[in-house]
This record gives structure tokens, sequence and C-alpha cells, in this order.
């Protein structure tokens, strides 16, 4: 498919081949802290966790973060997805 630019300026595909979020395997998540336990502050709006919801349950769910690991995120809702597991530059995180 062919990327073109969106009205941010970030090139992106064209949107004639779109992929459903239960054919993914692995899912990238963005987010600004996450904690010991895979719960995760993003950039609001619930849009990870509305995607999340419709993946398989067996899709790995990955956080990339710049920031190490908050003991714990006091402002859980019941719809927030828990990650799988979190990248930082300087370790990685398995939660169960």
């Amino acid at each position: 498919s062919d990327l073109v630019e969106n009205k941010w300026g970030i090139r992106e595909p064209d949107g004639e081949q779109t992929a459903s979020p239960d054919e993914f395997d692995i899912v990238l998540v963005p987010l600004l802290a996450f904690d010991s336990f895979g719960h995760r502050v993003g950039y609001g709006k619930g849009y990870y966790d509305r995607f999340l919801s419709l993946c398989r349950p067996d899709c790995l769910k990955i956080g990339l973060c710049a920031f190490a690991a908050e003991t714990k995120i006091e402002d859980i809702h019941p719809g927030d997805i828990k990650l799988d597991l979190c990248l930082t530059p300087d370790e990685g995180f398995a939660f169960n």
C-alpha cells in the first residue's frame, strides 16, 4: 500500500487495505507511564483501550515508554487494558 501524508504531516497507509484488530499477533503501544502490574497511562481519550479490546486474547500487547516504571498507577478504569510487556531504553518488563 502507498503511504500518504495525513493532516499532521505523518505518512500512513492510504487506507485501501486495512487489517482487522483480530488479525494482529503483536501490538506496540506508546505510553507516558506504566507500573509493575502492567497498567499504563497513555495520551488520553482511550484510543488504545478501545483498539486493544478488539484484539484476540492471545495478542501480545507491548508498551513502549521512555521512562522507568511507576510503583503503582492509581487512576485505573474498568475498560483499561493491561500490557503483557513493556520496553524502556534501559530494561524490559514482563507482566503476569
